[in-house]
């Protein structure tokens, strides 16, 4: 099964060709984070318009590296859900002409779901083994369903998205279902993450600058507060970041005067040192990464017939949340299937890999293939 997958959720513009759902023998993606560097954020309509401009050459990009015709493909995969929706709808238009012309199936994907795919993709080259890998091949399918070899090893899992958009938590079921446990009722880890690379004057995007900045700080610090690791409710598996980012703004710039537009603060990041602002890097960095671990343990703590932890996202490419999960999972005796990083981003391969798991449960979508803002529950 040769599956041509597109991704255009946001703001990556993205094309894979992948066999199996695992072997990867292209993988094309095109940033636009020169485009919003300006803007510190995703301006929606500059990510559909870039998105217009690239596709093409990404896709025949794909296909050359693969070393495959468009009438060697078996079937056109697209992201549909979730996601910007003027983005989502460039790939979805795109996919529809591609597979009605060229009579194959279409597969719309879950943009979040197949984040957990990404763990289990392979580097392979047309025809040959695989060079490089994010975890074991057969455990994809022991994962999502009974395509390909099958193990049961790992299953039962929690799976964990966390990106610019999503910071989710899900069951992995023996029999390829996935039930969500928790999501964020607000910010998403990743975008508070690009909120703390604007308060601190380390650039965009947030993630890796901020990961950077806190290497060389000390979340201990002379003076550091201690920014809040939210909790919810007592039982609750939900996120919620929004706090971290308020009281990151506080630590660097102090506390309001004033109400409404007339509020000023005392100072600004220009008057930080640059030990202190990486001092409250690591502290920002500590509190959200320290978020994420504590729901794990009390989702652990609610199903203890969990095996394995599979993650996936833009922000488990981050050095410290990566070092927790390994010590979190050999600490409760779990299996842990990190993608590699190139696999972390917004990526076609995951759409074109878990494209296989879907059509093979669900079957091929239809031309009326919607596009959706929000993901499945």
């Amino acid at each position: 099964m040769l599956i041509l997958g597109l991704e255009t959720s946001c703001d990556e513009t993205a094309a894979a060709v992948v066999e199996d759902g695992v072997a990867v023998h292209a993988n094309v993606v095109a940033t636009q984070h020169d485009l919003h560097e300006r803007y510190a954020g995703v301006v929606p309509e500059i990510a559909s318009r870039a998105h217009l401009e690239r596709l093409l050459p990404v896709v025949h990009d794909a296909l050359k590296r693969a070393g495959v015709r468009v009438h060697d493909l078996d079937a056109v995969a697209v992201g549909n859900r979730p996601g910007l929706v003027g983005s989502l709808i460039v790939g979805v238009s795109a996919a529809k002409a591609l597979a009605w012309s060229l009579d194959k199936p279409l597969i719309g994907v879950d943009h979040v779901r197949a984040h957990l795919h990404a763990a289990f993709l392979e580097d392979t080259p047309r025809g040959g083994a695989s060079v490089a890998r994010g975890a074991p091949a057969d455990a994809a399918a022991a994962a999502f369903s009974d395509h390909g070899s099958r193990t049961t090893d790992h299953v039962p899992a929690l799976g964990l998205v966390v990106s610019g958009g999503h910071t989710s938590l899900y069951r992995m079921r023996s029999d390829g279902g996935a039930v969500r446990l928790g999501r964020t009722i607000d910010d998403a880890v990743g975008e508070a993450y690009d909120k703390a690379g604007v308060l601190l004057n380390a650039g965009y995007p947030g993630g890796p600058n901020i990961d950077k900045l806190a290497q060389t700080g000390d979340p201990d610090g002379p003076d550091i507060p201690k920014l809040p690791v939210s909790m919810l409710g007592t039982d609750s598996l939900d996120f919620s970041f929004s706090g971290l980012k308020t009281a990151l703004l506080y630590a660097v710039r102090g506390h309001p005067e004033g109400r409404g537009k007339s509020a000023t603060f005392p100072r600004t990041v220009d008057d930080l040192t640059d030990a202190r602002r990486a001092d409250l890097a690591a502290a920002f960095q500590y509190a959200a990464v320290e978020a994420v671990i504590r729901k794990l343990r009390r989702a652990l703590r609610q199903d203890e017939s969990v095996t394995s932890l599979i993650v996936g996202g833009g922000v488990s490419a981050n050095s410290q949340l990566r070092r927790r999960l390994a010590c979190f999972a050999e600490r409760h005796g779990l299996s842990l299937h990190l993608p590699a990083l190139r696999y972390c981003v917004d990526n076609a391969a995951m759409i074109a890999g878990y494209a296989a798991v879907t059509l093979a449960a669900d079957g091929p979508d239809d031309l009326t293939l919607p596009v959706v803002a929000t993901s499945k529950a």
